[in-house]
């Protein structure tokens, strides 16, 4: 249900290990694939665009896991098995299907990334939407460095 190669991971794929001079982190980034409307016994689905960015004008930055966890916190996907790369200014996109609702209301990921030393952390952001009809709804989350 969910568009888990929105780019081809394989291309972006490192062939060599990161460097001992790398510097390491984690962030933490909230999305919902559902929201409550209503009562808490009705839900809306939502369409989850979630974008990696790179605002280092010269350096790359190495993207090492991205894992889907669901409301409960249970693993839903990882999806890549080895580091990619994004390069200076560019934006990776994972996207998740509206019909797709295994992450519930609580859903979030798990980045792990490296940086050379002194370059700027990478950026992760959501946009939720849905639409029906005339009526939209649309919002957005930013990450949060955990480690």
């Amino acid at each position: 249900m969910s568009s888990i190669h929105p780019v081809n991971w394989n291309n972006r794929t490192l062939q060599h290990p990161l460097g001992d001079s790398l510097t390491h982190g984690s962030t933490y980034l909230s999305v919902y694939s559902q929201i409550y409307s209503e009562s808490e016994h009705r839900t809306h689905d939502l369409t989850v665009t979630v974008s990696m960015r790179n605002t280092n004008t010269a350096d790359t930055v190495f993207i090492n896991k991205a894992e889907y966890f669901n409301t409960r916190g249970h693993a839903i996907r990882t999806y890549f098995a080895r580091p990619i790369y994004i390069a200076p200014m560019e934006t990776v996109e994972i996207v998740i299907d509206e019909q797709d609702q295994e992450g519930g209301t609580g859903a979030n990921f798990l980045f792990d990334w490296f940086i050379n030393p002194n370059t700027h952390e990478p950026l992760f952001e959501s946009v939720m939407i849905s639409t029906s009809g005339q009526q939209g709804i649309s919002f957005t989350t930013q990450g949060k460095r955990i480690e």
